[in-house]
């Protein structure tokens, strides 16, 4: 459905506070799923038949996915269809792949959907059976997958298994012996260098940092003596810019990952590609024999994409479950050269003769690259799209973003991005996984100014989630990221147990806002890109009700809610956010303005909110003209910079110091987080 506008003429912070309670009344987003209505009703039974409930009757009865696909095709135009799959995993040769044609037509609905009762697991990856004790002193098993075998991922009865790792320094203040060259990294510690040697397969290897905000990987190419040689472009391209691998700003932990010989404790696992041999050390007394092992194979599981003209309209998914899949791209020689929130840079770029000491704060030649990062691509994804719903459904053991809404087309497997439209994401779980749960909305130029108006990401509402446990490869990535969108509503979510920031709405520190953002002035972006004189499509939307806690487990930077440049008619009201690792509760970033942020409860914060504005120059970042009015804290003060020209008001909020919340606090805490 569509959400209501604004009413117009009415602008800016203050009209915003007046009007946002009848705007975004919470009675208006029911997550209640409506009883199907009566349908035509597919069953997919590999075994040729399956238990129903005693109401429910199957007009047609398939053996696979590809068959009632095809079947839908021929009914969707005069009939609601229900696809029914009996329980079990279905491994996945191919990707399922939805265009125009499977949705339904004439008003009707095609609706994919486990058997009630039943789970339906839709699974990219195979099944690892018959391990040997391959070593018994260190209680190493292996097991055979097919040679050329690739995956960044093993799960082990459900959990994610740990690559191994080599510590090579604490932080960037133990880092003496490192030496950073163009070449790659020398190591001037014997006992390190030794180690280093002894490792087979050296073309596996590979970097990992943990920086203040990014989380980089970089593949080593061999080993010279002492040195690692790395592969290019990844190198290079993780040396410039900002929060680096060489210079971060925060933290700096950095490991050498990915070989047999580090194997050292239980959980631990390598694949050795070449001799198709997986290797895993379970913990003391687990048995391999009873284990489920999954190696994923697939890098996406379900591809929805029409085109502008006619787009996929009309589809539902229910109570399935989607497991299984991989992400390769940062083992091959573009690495993971992360940037934030899962935008990453691809591509050789001209860099400064010395960018080792002059690009490690940002240069002209890196602002080149921003307007052309890439995004980590999803397990489901859903462009050129409407109506089309997620309701029930589990995204677990997956290599990636779990569901991917209208991103960049580098981030879907169709070519084809953005364009996701009245998309409802309801009371879904997601665990267990590499990267964010949920991303909608690209950070390339056409999802902020599209060429074409049918790109536009809008009404998008996720709700009663429940998010816990993702982001454990990609650690910079936030549980649900919304860039360039028009109207999402974010509400009634539960997000715990994160390694970086819960919900994170907007992109572009205001660069793309009309007039731009002074400090990218400076830094050279725009010889790059135009100075916008129009609005970018980030607007109208809603954050509210979420419960967010157990956040910045792994990173520095950010907040548990996090903004970044201009948004009228956003409003940010009523959750709850606690046990933010004392780092911010909210951090209101470059380039923000027109937001309203309201009766929101911050506990344990270093800052509850922080304004990221300039203390010298109000223009430099363009954080203005935000209004932060009536909420509750305890510790942490708020970090505002004020005089003329912010105009952000931080004003009537109320600081806790006994542990005694008022009623409408206490109201506000209970209220907040999943109600399914």
């Amino acid at each position: 459905m569509t959400r209501p506008r604004p009413p117009r003429g009415i602008t800016g912070a203050c009209a915003l506070a007046l009007g946002a309670a009848a705007l975004f009344s919470p009675a208006l987003f029911s997550s209640a799923s409506a009883a199907p209505s009566p349908a035509d009703v597919i069953l997919v039974a590999p075994d040729g038949t399956a238990d129903l409930p005693e109401d429910l009757h199957a007009d047609q009865v398939v053996r696979t996915l590809d068959a009632a696909q095809a079947l839908a095709r021929t009914k969707n135009a005069t009939a609601d269809v229900r696809i029914l799959l009996a329980g079990g995993t279905y491994e996945l040769k191919d990707p399922l792949r939805f265009d125009s044609r499977d949705g339904g037509r004439n008003g009707h609905t095609v609706t994919w959907e486990s058997v009630p009762g039943q789970r339906a697991v839709l699974s990219g990856g195979s099944k690892v059976t018959n391990w040997t004790l391959s070593d018994p002193a260190k209680n190493i098993w292996s097991a055979d997958v097919p040679v050329g075998t690739r995956s960044r991922q093993l799960y082990v009865d459900g959990k994610l298994a740990d690559r191994t790792q080599l510590l090579l320094a604490e932080s960037k203040k133990t880092r003496g012996h490192l030496v950073f060259t163009q070449r790659g990294l020398t190591v001037n510690d014997p006992a390190l260098a030794e180690r280093i040697a002894g490792l087979s397969n050296p073309g596996d290897l590979e970097i990992e940092e943990m920086g203040s905000f990014t989380d980089r990987y970089s593949p080593v190419r061999s080993v010279d003596g002492n040195t690692l040689v790395m592969e290019q472009p990844a190198w290079d391209n993780n040396n410039f810019g900002y929060d680096t691998l060489k210079s971060p700003y925060n933290r700096g932990a950095m490991y050498l990952n990915n070989a047999y010989e580090l194997i050292s404790g239980p959980n631990q696992w390598y694949l050795d590609s070449a001799k198709g041999k997986v290797f895993y050390r379970p913990a003391e007394g687990q048995s391999m024999t009873a284990a489920d092992v999954r190696l994923p194979r697939l890098e996406s599981l379900v591809q929805i994409s029409g085109s502008y003209p006619d787009p996929v309209r009309n589809l539902a998914f229910r109570n399935l479950t989607f497991a299984h899949t991989t992400w390769n791209s940062p083992s091959g020689p573009q690495g993971y050269v992360d940037q934030q929130s899962g935008a990453h840079i691809v591509g050789k770029y001209a860099k400064p003769a010395d960018f080792l000491t002059s690009c490690q704060d940002g240069c002209p030649e890196f602002e080149k690259t921003r307007n052309e990062w890439h995004q980590i691509p999803a397990a489901v994804q859903v462009s050129a799209a409407e109506r089309v719903t997620f309701d029930g459904n589990r995204f677990e053991q997956l290599g990636s973003v779990g569901l991917g809404l209208g991103m960049d087309p580098n981030a879907h497997a169709s070519g084809t991005g953005y364009g996701a439209g009245e998309i409802d994401v309801l009371g879904n779980s997601f665990t267990e996984s590499a990267a964010s749960a949920i991303v909608v909305g690209g950070v390339q130029p056409d999802a902020h100014h599209p060429r074409d108006p049918r790109m536009t990401n809008h009404d998008v509402r996720i709700v009663d989630n429940t998010i816990s446990g993702v982001s454990q490869s990609y650690r910079d990535n936030a549980g649900i990221l919304s860039t360039y969108v028009t109207r999402a509503t974010i509400t009634h979510n539960t997000l715990t147990d994160l390694p970086y920031d819960g919900v994170d709405i907007g992109w572009g520190w205001g660069i793309n806002d009309p007039g731009g953002n002074l400090y990218y002035l400076e830094a050279g972006l725009y010889n790059y890109q135009p100075v916008y004189k129009t609005p970018t499509t980030f607007r109208e939307n809603y954050v509210a009700y979420n419960l967010i806690h157990d956040t910045k487990q792994a990173m520095h930077d950010g907040g548990s809610i996090y903004t970044l440049s201009s948004s009228p008619g956003t409003v940010i009201e009523r959750n709850y956010v606690y046990d933010s690792r004392v780092t911010f509760g909210a951090l209101i970033d470059q380039g923000t303005r027109y937001v309203v942020m309201r009766n929101n409860v911050f506990l344990g914060s270093s800052r509850w909110v922080y304004i990221n504005s300039d203390a010298g120059n109000p223009d430099t970042f363009n954080t203005k003209d935000n209004l932060v009015t009536g909420n509750w804290w305890d510790v942490g003060p708020a970090r505002n910079p004020e005089g003329p020209g912010y105009n952000n008001q931080v004003v009537d909020n109320v600081q806790i110091t006994d542990g005694v919340f008022p009623p409408e606090a206490q109201r506000v805490m209970k209220e907040a987080g999943a109600r399914r």
